[in-house]
Parts: structure tokens; C-alpha cells; sequence
């Protein structure tokens, strides 16, 4: 981390400067800007009692930094202030229907809509630091640290308590004029800029997200079970899907939107400007027979510079054969789960089998 010197800090007109920093934020693609403290007491026990519960399912990472994850001065000593910034991603063109469209089609996949276009982490990284250099242009020097989902830290609770949203019942940030369609990026500062505001909570007596989540994984308002949350079961995790919830996932091989798609704020969410989160490759409505046939230099080639490749193509193989599993029986899906039957992924042909299984099963009952 860099240092100023105390003197030039003395000087600075910190209220006028947080406005600068927020119109900065704007010119680089930002859709809001807020200044928040680092005290996170009451979120980092909250944090504590879901790890206990073991919530976390195999994300180990959730606990391996300690308390620098509640605790941002202990991630980045000398840190006094974060300022928290908020990038939309929908894509322009697309609306609601068009993604439960999607998810009503049992014979095309569905992908978050965040994971179409390229990977946010570099992009808002590089904003952000194209913000420090600004800041550091008006005032020198100055200690900061950029992060995006990238480094312990909890985004969700920095975001609200800066002004940018509440988080609503399904454990996402919703701002009213917004939605919930966005990615979260920090700046750790030594700089003793103003504070914002905390959001209020706004999300009622409303319960469709809870109501609305394939697998039931919002447990309770606010409470999220990662286990049996697609997004972690299609992303995050590694080992074989747990049978019971794979006819529950449908279509959904790279995350899942329900409870976004459903919430109510989110009429009032505004399609992004940027190019690079538009949709790549035509994967907004791929067929899944189709993704099925790629080979790990397709998949390689064709998801490069974008979120699914976070997946592998192990996984993201796994999450197809389980849609394919619950596509409409065609001979079409047959033949395209026998030709990886035998698969060298164990993993893999696990998920086949079980998909092969349960077209038989439909073919049966037709």
C-alpha cells in the first residue's frame, strides 16, 4: 500500500474530494459510488454462525482468512475508509421474459446472465484503478488497495453500509432504482473521506424469491444454504451433484437468476452500456446437445476471457449431462449422452449414466 504524507492530508477538503471521487466514478462506467467505514462487527457474527452451520458446503475459502475477511484493516493495514462501487450488467436487449423463456425450454441451456459476456473481474479492477489514479492525481500519493470478489473481503454488507443497496431476503444487494443486476467492486483506503448513508431494507412482507428458488435454498429470509444453491452446485463445486436436486436444477448449467428474475425491484433495473458483458457465442439460448458435442479445446476457446470458464470443462461437461437429464427424451439427447458415456471423467460418467437413466425412465412413461 502507498503512503501520503500526513501534511498533504491535513490539506485536503475530504467532503469535496468524496464528490469528485463519485463523479469519477460515473465518467469510468460506474453506475453509483459510496464511502462506508470498516466496522463490521455484526456481519462478521452472522458470518460466523453460517460457517458453523456449515452452509458453506465445500468453499473453505469462506473461513481461511481469519478475520481480515469482517475486518478490512486487518486485510489492508492503514485502511480507514472503502469506497464501494457499483457496475451494471444486464444486457441491453434482453429483459426478464426472454431469460424465462429460456428457462422454459428444456432443450436449451440456461446461463446467469452475468456469465454471457466477459469476465467482470479484470474490467472493474481496471476501473477501479483507473479511480485511484484519478484520486491520486488531485491529491498525491495515497495508501488504496482495489478488490472485486477477488480477496476476503464482504462486499454485500461494504456495499450496503455505503449507500449502494439493502440486502434483500436472497442475500443479493437491491437498490431501489436498480434492482439487484449489478457486480460490486472496493477501494481500501487510508484516506478519512466522509461516510455515507447505510441503505434502509425495503423488501417487505415480499417473499417470491424464497418462494420461487428451484431447490429451496433461501431457507429463511436472508438465509441462504450455499449446498443446495444451483449457482454453488454449477460453479463452485466440484464433486458429483447430489441426486436428490438434480431433476430440481432443470436447464440451468452455469448458475441460476430465479430469484433475481422474479423480484419485483428489479422492473426498475436498467440494461448495461458496456459491451463486453453482451452476450458471446450465442450462449444466452444454446442448445444443450449442442454444448454437450464441444471438446475441452472448444470449450477452452469459446468461453476464454468469460465467468464460465470458472467452471472447467469437467464441470461445466457435469452440469450439462444433468440438463440433458431433464431435457424432453429425444433420440437427439440420447445419442448425445451415449457418445460420453464412457467418458475418462468418472465424475462425468457418473452424471451420464444418471441422465441416460432418467430419459430412459421418460421414454417409458411416454
Amino acid at each position: 500500500m502507498q503512503t501520503g504524507s500526513e501534511a498533504i492530508v491535513e490539506a485536503i477538503d475530504f467532503a469535496a474530494l468524496a464528490q469528485r471521487i463519485k463523479a469519477w466514478g460515473v465518467e469510468l462506467g460506474f453506475a453509483k459510488i459510496g464511502v462506508t467505514g470498516v466496522d463490521l462487527r455484526e456481519d462478521e457474527a452472522r458470518l460466523q454462525a453460517w460457517l458453523e452451520q456449515g452452509r458453506h458446503g465445500s468453499m473453505d475459502y469462506m473461513q481461511r482468512h481469519g478475520s481480515k475477511r469482517s475486518r478490512p484493516d486487518e486485510l489492508q493495514p492503514g485502511t480507514v475508509r472503502v469506497i464501494s462501487a457499483r457496475m451494471d450488467y444486464f444486457p441491453r436487449g434482453m429483459n426478464a421474459e426472454a431469460a424465462w423463456r429460456t428457462l422454459g425450454d428444456g432443450e436449451r441451456a440456461y446461463i446467469s446472465r452475468y456469465a454471457l459476456g466477459r469476465d467482470y473481474h479484470k474490467l472493474i479492477r481496471s476501473r477501479l484503478q483507473k479511480l485511484a489514479d484519478r484520486i491520486a492525481g488531485e491529491v498525491g500519493p495515497f495508501g488504496y488497495r482495489a478488490f472485486t470478489d477477488s480477496a476476503p473481503v464482504m462486499e454485500k454488507a461494504l456495499a450496503r453500509n455505503a449507500g449502494l443497496g439493502w440486502i434483500g431476503k436472497h442475500t443479493l444487494v437491491l437498490d431501489r432504482d436498480a434492482g439487484s443486476w449489478f457486480f460490486l467492486g472496493e477501494l481500501l483506503t487510508d484516506l478519512p473521506l466522509p461516510l455515507d448513508k447505510p441503505s434502509t431494507a425495503h423488501c417487505g412482507t415480499c417473499t417470491r424469491c424464497i418462494d420461487v428458488c428451484p431447490t429451496q435454498a433461501i431457507v429463511g429470509p436472508y438465509q441462504l444454504d450455499a449446498r443446495r444453491c444451483i449457482s454453488y452446485l454449477t460453479i463452485e463445486s466440484k464433486d458429483a451433484i447430489p441426486e436428490d436436486l438434480r431433476p430440481l436444477m432443470g436447464n440451468r448449467v452455469f448458475g441460476c437468476d430465479d430469484c433475481q428474475l422474479v423480484c419485483p425491484w428489479n422492473k426498475f433495473a436498467r440494461p448495461t452500456c458496456e459491451e463486453d458483458f453482451a452476450p458471446r457465442h450465442g450462449l444466452d439460448g444454446a442448445r444443450l446437445v449442442e454444448l454437450f458435442a464441444w471438446t475441452e479445446a472448444e470449450f477452452l476457446k469459446k468461453t476464454e476471457g468469460m465467468p464460465i470458464r470458472r467452471a472447467g470443462f469437467e464441470g461445466f461437461s457435469r452440469n450439462v449431462a444433468v440438463a440433458l437429464g431433464n431435457a424432453p427424451h429425444s433420440e437427439e439427447v440420447m445419442e448425445a449422452l451415449r457418445a460420453r458415456a464412457e467418458d475418462p471423467s468418472s465424475l462425468l460418467r457418473e452424471h451420464v449414466a444418471w441422465a441416460l437413466a432418467r430419459q430412459r425412465e421418460k421414454a417409458g412413461n411416454a
